[in-house]
């Protein structure tokens, strides 16, 4: 198989704003393009229970309401009661965009729930993209199915291209009716991913690949992956986090395998970004999600849904309501994209062009500070900082804000009486603690009201909480141009 690129259109370095099929087919998807997912939910249906290979970081869990990651569900759905509840989901959350077959299982391991509730979507529900998420192992043999259905988004997770590291992530593979073991089994694996990956590319449907990063077994290795997936086509590489606390039951976890730092995971993102001098179109604003979550990435509004909300129920859909909150999200993102265009602020996009002229790459500033951002979405800085269950962290500097990263946050404000004050248990740092730990490396936090509690703490921290409400790109750009301004030049850096 050819190392290069498949497709010229579907290669990891193409951009929106050079291939006009590329920029509709991403344009309202929360997972492919940063800026959308400020405005578009998504919504996944379990009906795969089954999957055909042992990750040591995965463990899945049904019945399942307090756990947020991959591979967890509260109820497993038939492809009737997946359609229902679609129905149901998008006319009552019409920014729902997106729905994606994602566990908790394999998809591809399930072939037949799985297609079937993409058939009565696809058929009942034209304004909805349709994604799947997958390990690979069986990808090559379905992709003309997948194309048949105008599947426009894959996921494939590739943890390694090199079975001496895979063998220390993946027990066993089960393949054509036998189990392998050891390397053997990460080679069938790795080979099959890779063969997938670029039938896909050829066929022009966008590949998001997923990784999970493994401090000590494939963080180093990671950068290597990205390089081959980019020349096989991948558009999007999605770098995440080791989910590895000991109560989820994973080998990792149970085995004390630690998971990354998000400085770390920041580090390593970066780097496979600009490996060799060539970008990767990187996704920073991943969350992980449920096999069955709803909503906004971020937010999980699943429990609104429950099975006797939709079940033996004919539930009529709202194309034309949908249609209509569509079009009023298109209206405020085109204001936002005008005030950003009249204030000079990139988002480190390619800078649109002529059709006659190649497209112009983003210059990235020398000089930038990390801001954080606390935000219920909208494109706004519109969250009191207690209340914040997540941080978007932006580079910053003048005429520049750009999204690098989400960072969860354990929220200590549940009310006025503990929201100034938060002394912890006793047991290890407070949560407010913990926050503050966790934007270490920022310059400021954006938020739209703070405590004086807190306000002392960031500061002791060297932290400036900023109280504002405003568009994010605007904000975040102007006090990031203030900090560099108003520091000396050996203070500042390239986080």
């Amino acid at each position: 198989m050819s190392a290069g690129c498949r497709s010229t259109t579907s290669c990891g370095t193409t951009t929106p704003q050079q291939d006009p099929e590329i920029a509709e087919k991403i344009a309202n998807h929360p997972c492919y393009s940063a800026e959308a997912h400020q405005y578009y939910a998504r919504m996944h249906v379990a009906v795969a229970p089954a999957c055909n290979i042992q990750c040591n970081y995965c463990n899945r869990k049904y019945d399942c309401a307090n756990e947020s990651r991959p591979g967890v569900t509260s109820d497993l759905l038939t492809p009737e009661d997946a359609f229902a509840k679609v129905k149901l989901v998008a006319s009552e959350i019409k920014q729902m965009s997106v729905l994606g077959i994602a566990g908790p299982g394999d998809p591809l391991a399930n072939p037949k729930p799985t297609f079937r509730t993409m058939e009565l979507v696809a058929r009942d529900c034209p304004d909805i993209k349709l994604c799947l998420s997958t390990n690979g192992l069986r990808l090559p043999e379905f992709v003309d199915r997948i194309a048949d259905l105008n599947v426009d988004h894959v996921t494939i997770t590739i943890n390694m291209i090199d079975p001496a590291v895979g063998e220390r992530i993946y027990p066993w593979v089960a393949y054509r009716g036998k189990r392998y073991t050891g390397q053997e089994a990460s080679r069938i694996l790795s080979e099959q991913q890779l063969e997938g990956l670029a039938a896909l590319a050829d066929r022009k449907i966008l590949c998001k690949v997923n990784s999970v990063l493994i401090p000590g077994v494939n963080d180093e290795h990671l950068v290597e992956v990205s390089r081959t997936v980019k020349e096989l086509g991948a558009f999007l590489h999605n770098v995440m986090p080791l989910v590895s606390a000991p109560e989820h039951g994973t080998h990792f976890g149970l085995t004390g395998q630690r998971g990354p730092t998000a400085q770390e995971l920041k580090l390593l993102q970066d780097r496979c970004e600009q490996d060799d001098g060539a970008e990767m179109n990187m996704m920073r604003h991943c969350r992980q999600c449920r096999s069955d979550a709803v909503g906004l990435l971020g937010e999980d509004r699943g429990d609104e849904f429950s099975p006797e909300t939709y079940q033996g129920r004919e539930i009529a859909y709202d194309l034309e309501g949908r249609q209509a909150a569509h079009e009023e999200i298109e209206r405020w993102r085109s204001e936002v994209a005008m005030t950003r265009e009249s204030l000079n602020i990139s988002t480190g996009l390619t800078i649109p062009t002529p059709p006659d002229e190649p497209a112009a790459p983003a210059v990235r500033p020398d000089e930038v500070v990390l801001v954080a951002v606390a935000t219920k979405g909208s494109g706004v800085v519109n969250q009191h900082f207690g209340h914040a269950g997540e941080f978007w962290i932006y580079e910053a500097a003048p005429g520049w804000a750009r999204l690098v990263q989400t960072r969860d946050v354990d929220r200590y404000c549940n009310g006025p009486s503990d929201c100034d004050e938060d002394e912890g248990d006793g047991k290890g740092p407070s949560k407010l603690a913990q926050t503050i730990e966790m934007l270490a490396d920022c310059a400021a936090v954006l938020c739209s009201k703070i405590g004086p509690g807190p306000t002392d703490a960031l500061a002791e921290a060297g932290i400036e909480p900023v109280e504002i409400y405003d568009l994010i790109d605007k904000a975040v750009a102007e006090v990031g141009g203030r900090l560099i301004t108003d520091r000396a030049p050996a203070e500042v850096g390239t986080p």
